[in-house]
């Protein structure tokens, strides 16, 4: 049993060398195979290595041979170049050569020329020597000859040609100058005249009085009171005069305030209505009659600018126009005039063919507003007025449209001309002012006093209310030509010296007359 154990084990270890051994084989030829077939792979790549470099060698040869084939055909453009370049270059040097030759040929030849130039000088001071003292001799001969000097020859020539030359231009300036004047009269006489036919306005504006109707003159002594303390407290109150005089069943209010006026005015009509006239109820109707014109002042302002649809109105200007309602001027209201110069202005500017009539409009508005504060503030209402506008942000044309109304200062674009004119438009068409007979009298003193200042004046009359000046000159002292002239500088003078509305004809009248009698 042991035996047979031995013999089965020693059996299984010999097929399992067996088979150890058949496996080892195996493994060996298959080592074998993949060893050759290792051999194979690494043979195959070998040649596929030297296949490529072989493959790249020859395409780096082509490239080269590329590189320099289309360098050697750059560097043959190249010297191709140059060689243009040079032959270029060649030539302008040539050309450079030959003016460098022609620049001395002339600097030789303009030698020759300064030399004969300074021969011809030398020859022409020579000539001159010679002439000079030929003129000489000749003026000296003519100095004996005529009996004057060549200064007194001088002057005597001067003297003849400046009359000549003034006559002439005195000519032409007056030709020129009607001209001018004939053609400008006409077309401002249509736009003004279209400009006016297009606004209609009452005759005479209204205006507010000072004076104070009574239904008695027993009321005169209520108005007085005891010891005179009704008229002292409504003096206080209002800060106008009353004046109490002869006229019957009148009361006569004085002051520069034409709003404190007005204050008095409604207040003492009120009184006399009410009957009760004492110090206490004059205070509260005087109160009560500051703020009716304080909100009738807004109310004015406020339609005035209302009725232009103006934009941007400061309250302040607003307050003044109010204010102008209760002023006048000439017996003018003040409000009513303002409007009728933004009306006549803006239609001028339009009649002209402006682009922006409605600065006229604002300028010709507000022309006056300085007159609304002139009782409070010393010196020109346009400068006053200008001051306040442009304090409240107006716009400059506007502001010099105010302050150049009168000619204060001077015009700075179109607008200020024509509210100057719609000005004297609205004060001087027939109605709108009424003067006073001792300034309609001084007017015409003034304008003959003007004309008799000047020399070779023999009469002078103010004619046509003063719209025309009639002067009758010396015929012997002075002719036609220094008549026209004489017109002209008059017209100046009354330009310079007077202020009026519209124009003044100056007619200068020279007349000779011979008169024999047959007996």
């Amino acid at each position: 049993m042991t035996v047979l154990v031995t013999v089965l084990i020693a059996t299984a270890a010999l097929v399992g060398v067996i088979i150890v051994l058949v496996y080892a084989y195996r493994m060996y030829i298959r080592a074998q195979q993949m060893l050759t077939e290792a051999r194979s792979k690494w043979e195959s790549a070998r040649k596929g290595i030297e296949a490529e470099k072989r493959e790249a060698l020859i395409q780096l040869k082509d490239e080269l041979y590329k590189k320099r084939t289309e360098f050697d055909l750059d560097m043959k453009r190249e010297r191709a170049e140059l060689e243009r370049f040079q032959i270029k270059i060649n030539g302008k040097y040539d050309a450079i050569e030959k003016k460098e030759q022609r620049l001395e040929e002339l600097a030789n030849e303009l030698q020759q020329k300064e030399r004969t130039l300074s021969r011809a000088i030398d020859a022409q001071r020579a000539h001159e020597l010679k002439l000079k003292k030929v003129y000489d001799d000749l003026t000296s001969k003519l100095e004996s000859m005529s009996g004057m000097t060549r200064e007194q020859a001088r002057a005597a020539l001067l003297e003849a040609l400046e009359d000549e030359v003034i006559l002439s231009n005195q000519k032409y300036i007056q030709k020129i100058e009607e001209e001018a004047r004939s053609i400008a009269k006409e077309k401002a006489q249509n736009i003004v005249v279209t400009a006016m036919q297009r606004y209609t306005a009452d005759q005479v504006a209204p205006n507010s009085s000072g004076a104070v109707h009574l239904p008695n003159d027993e009321m005169k002594g209520r108005i007085i009171g005891k010891e005179g303390r009704n008229i002292k407290a409504l003096e206080t109150a209002t800060g106008m005069e009353f004046i109490i005089g002869d006229t019957p069943e009148v009361i006569t209010i004085s002051g520069f305030n034409p709003i404190r006026r007005e204050v008095a005015r409604r207040s003492l009509e009120k009184l006399i209505a009410d009957g009760r006239i004492n110090p206490t109820r004059i205070e509260e109707t005087v109160v009560q009659c500051e703020a009716e014109i304080e909100e009738m002042i807004q109310e004015y302002g406020k339609n005035a600018i209302l009725e232009f649809n103006l934009q941007g109105i400061k309250p302040e200007i607003v307050t003044l126009l109010g204010r102008l309602h209760f002023r006048t001027s000439f017996s003018q209201n003040v409000l009513s005039h303002s409007i009728e110069v933004g009306i006549l202005a803006r239609m001028v500017a339009e009649e002209l063919g402006l682009p922006n009539p409605d600065i006229a409009l604002r300028g010709g508005l507000l022309h006056d507003i300085g007159k609304a504060v002139s009782a409070e503030i010393e010196g020109p209402h346009a400068v006053i007025g200008a001051d306040i506008a442009k304090r409240c942000g107006e716009d400059p044309m506007i502001v010099n449209c105010i302050a150049a109304h009168h000619e204060e200062v001077s015009f700075e674009s179109i607008y200020s001309p024509i509210v100057m004119i719609a000005d004297t438009i609205s004060a001087s068409r027939p109605g709108a002012r009424r003067e006073t007979l001792s300034a309609y009298i001084k007017r015409l003193e003034k304008l003959e006093e003007i004309s008799y200042g000047f020399e070779g004046v023999k009469k002078a009359y103010a004619l046509q209310a003063g719209r025309e000046v009639r002067v009758i000159v010396q015929e012997d002292y002075l002719d036609d030509e220094k008549a026209a002239q004489l017109a002209r500088m008059i017209a100046r003078k009354i330009e310079k010296d007077m202020a009026f509305p519209g124009q003044i004809k100056v007619n200068v009248i020279r007349e000779k007359r011979s008169i024999e009698y047959a007996k």
